[in-house]
């Protein structure tokens, strides 16, 4: 029987002692069958090679709530004095090595050394468009945070960024930051791995932030599945002030759904959870997969009409715009 390189806990009923699974769903592996079937067949859709952006200069410390969008799934979320970092990437590629693999369409939002203080880091997930241990060391060399994340994780950033303060928890849990804000672990459908071997052996999750000023839910990569853990978000934790969900990588639809919602799918987890506010994220940075760069955006602004939400509440989050929340007006 294998063992978890990264996490030994007991079996819990989306842990089978070895490997994390989400529960009555179907596993997301990928074989290479399918893997090969996506890969030659189908149209892919031409990206542009880059795509401009005028990069935002933070504040050092906002008493809101404002979130700027940097790219792909890195928000910088400043918040009641305070500066956390969603699934930071500002390397070039979303990759186990620097001369491979998915490379950045747009710049970085923030330019690094543009940067505010930062007081946390919140991690997803171990998929490299998510967890860049390259940019993790700079953050962690200028700025020393304290990196919330699901089980399992914290083996691959101690390993790789010496003297890192992880956190770690399940489904559930509740995590102390600083200064009166805390993350709770929320489940998604989704799955994690570094290598071919490790499939599920590091848990995943969303964050939801719970602060004196409102409250922001990450959602983290997910597909829509049952539906069911939505819903119970909101009825557990409350609806969310603003959330921040995917709305990119999502076509082929046979291979992509179990883990990545599309844009019709992000607006029915907005209604799910109740939010008052969103924005889309995990779309346009790295080409990961078929559908055209703009689609998720576009797809978005329909989907919200369909749904008669007022097309302010839900976006498409663009790198280096700047979204500030009120949360008492939006409630």
């Amino acid at each position: 029987m294998p063992r978890n390189r990264y996490y030994q806990g007991p079996p819990s009923d989306h842990f089978d002692g070895v490997r994390f699974f989400n529960p009555g769903q179907a596993l997301p592996d990928i074989g290479m069958r399918e893997l090969l079937r996506w890969r030659f067949t189908g149209e892919k859709a031409r990206w542009p090679a880059s795509v401009p952006v005028v990069p935002a200069q933070p504040e050092a410390r906002v008493a809101g709530l404002r979130v700027t969008m940097v790219g792909h799934a890195t928000l910088l979320i400043q918040v009641a004095g305070h500066n956390i970092l969603t699934d930071p990437v500002w390397s070039r590629r979303a990759s186990p090595v620097a001369f491979a693999g998915p490379s950045r369409v747009t710049a970085p939002g923030i330019a690094f050394d543009a940067l505010p203080p930062i007081d946390a880091v919140l991690l997803s997930h171990c998929h490299y468009d998510h967890l860049d241990v390259a940019t993790l060391r700079r953050i962690q060399a200028v700025h020393d945070p304290v990196m919330a994340m699901p089980l399992g994780n914290d083996a691959i950033v101690r390993a790789a960024v010496p003297g890192a303060r992880c956190v770690t928890g399940d489904w559930w849990d509740r995590l102390a930051l600083a200064g009166g804000i805390a993350t709770t672990l929320t489940p998604a459908y989704h799955w994690g791995n570094r290598w071919p071997n490790d499939a599920r052996m590091a848990l995943w999750s969303g964050h939801y932030l719970s602060t004196p000023v409102g409250t922001l839910w990450f959602a983290g990569d997910t597909g829509y599945e049952d539906g069911r853990i939505f819903p119970e978000i909101g009825a557990r934790l409350g609806a969310p002030d603003v959330a921040l969900i995917p709305i990119g990588a999502y076509a082929p639809r046979w291979f992509m759904a179990p883990q990545h919602v599309d844009p019709t799918e992000a607006v029915r987890i907005f209604g799910d959870v109740g939010a008052a506010r969103a924005l889309g994220i995990h779309w346009g940075t790295f080409k990961l997969t078929d559908e055209p760069r703009e689609e998720p955006r576009d797809s978005l602004v329909t989907a919200v009409a369909a749904a008669g939400i007022a097309p302010g509440r839900f976006v498409a989050a663009e790198p280096g715009r700047v979204y500030d929340f009120d949360p008492v007006a939006s409630g």
